[in-house]
């Protein structure tokens, strides 16, 4: 039961061991907001140049 309770909290505190991110919803928002800002700047391009 012990080893269990170790086990369980060992991955908890694994962060994403990436530097100015200490949890992974961090760099989720990141990714997403990344996503997000590149389909609105293509599509800001397409309709200038089209």
């Amino acid at each position: 039961m012990n080893e269990t309770k170790k086990a369980s909290a060992s991955l908890e505190d694994k962060g994403p061991r990436l530097p100015g991110f200490r949890t992974w919803r961090g760099v989720y928002l990141l990714v997403i907001g990344t996503f997000v800002a590149l389909v609105v700047a293509l599509t800001i391009f397409t309709r200038l140049h089209a």
